[in-house]
């Protein structure tokens, strides 16, 4: 199966889910237009407060519509937008990209994946207990493997739409695996 963009959402103002949209406006360089995580600088409420010069590396946020199928086994109805996701995507995975995948969708934007997005405890209020659904621990080695998805930066901007095509183009080896961002 073609990877494809399921959803695409955004929205101006802080807070925990981004409403869908019938498309969006990827900038170069900045992130989704109209989007309150854009810019060339961190946007995360948060770390904005400890780190506001540094570099945004969260331009664009991706989860794995996968993911919805997996959460609902476990009783958590979740929908595209709901995680705070800027684009959804079926048919790719997001997980298994190196740092630096490439990701083209529809005829015009170029995403470059920077990272793990690493969920909050918000997530909890969101959905009581779904937070321990997003990550996991390793016992041996203490590690964290986060699934709620990907952050990249806009490489080439365009107009993405739900039915979009995304192909996914490799760095050249060896490839960084992901981490949090």
């Amino acid at each position: 199966m073609a990877g494809r963009v399921a959803a695409v959402s955004r929205n101006e103002t802080y807070s925990f889910s981004k409403p869908n949209h019938g498309s969006i406006t990827l900038l170069a360089g900045l992130g989704v237009e109209g989007d309150v995580h854009a810019g060339e600088t961190i946007r995360h409420q948060f770390r904005m407060t400890y780190e506001p010069d540094l570099p945004n590396l969260r331009q664009v946020h991706l989860m794995h519509e996968e993911l919805f199928d997996r959460l609902a086994l476990k009783g958590f109805q979740v929908s595209a937008g709901q995680l705070g996701e800027n684009v959804t995507t079926r048919g790719v995975d997001l997980l298994g990209l190196p740092t630096g995948a490439l990701l083209r969708l529809g005829d015009e934007a170029v995403l470059e994946v920077t990272g793990l997005r690493n969920p909050c405890a918000k997530i909890n209020d969101f959905r009581a207990g779904l937070l321990a659904e997003v990550f996991t621990i390793d016992p041996v080695s203490g590690d964290f493997t986060f699934t709620s998805g990907v952050m990249a930066v806009v490489r080439r901007g365009g107009t993405v739409h739900p039915g979009d095509a995304v192909e996914v183009e490799l760095p050249p080896p060896p490839h960084r695996p992901l981490e949090r961002v």
